[in-house]
């Protein structure tokens, strides 16, 4: 219990310190590296709304991140293979 409850509060700090400094580095036009930050920011989302999901139903955020988290794969592609 006690590992779930340090990874909870580690997702809790994880989610808008990588989401809002992908933010600041697009709006800095470095998109290639937002992309990196956004998708290191990725597995965090997934576990909040996977639990979300299964706590209380909310299943549209789940669905909405698992999209993001692909869109967010197809962008990497395209901005360091492509």
């Amino acid at each position: 219990m006690k590992k779930e409850k340090i990874f909870n509060t580690i997702t809790q700090f994880a989610i808008p310190i990588l989401t809002l400094s992908s933010q600041v580095v697009l709006s800095l036009k470095y998109p290639q590296w937002a992309l990196w930050l956004n998708l290191f920011a990725q597995p965090f989302w997934l576990y909040s709304t996977w639990k979300s999901y299964k706590q209380v139903g909310q299943i549209g955020m789940f669905i909405n991140t698992v999209a993001f988290t692909v869109i967010t794969i197809i962008g990497l592609v395209n901005y360091w293979v492509f």
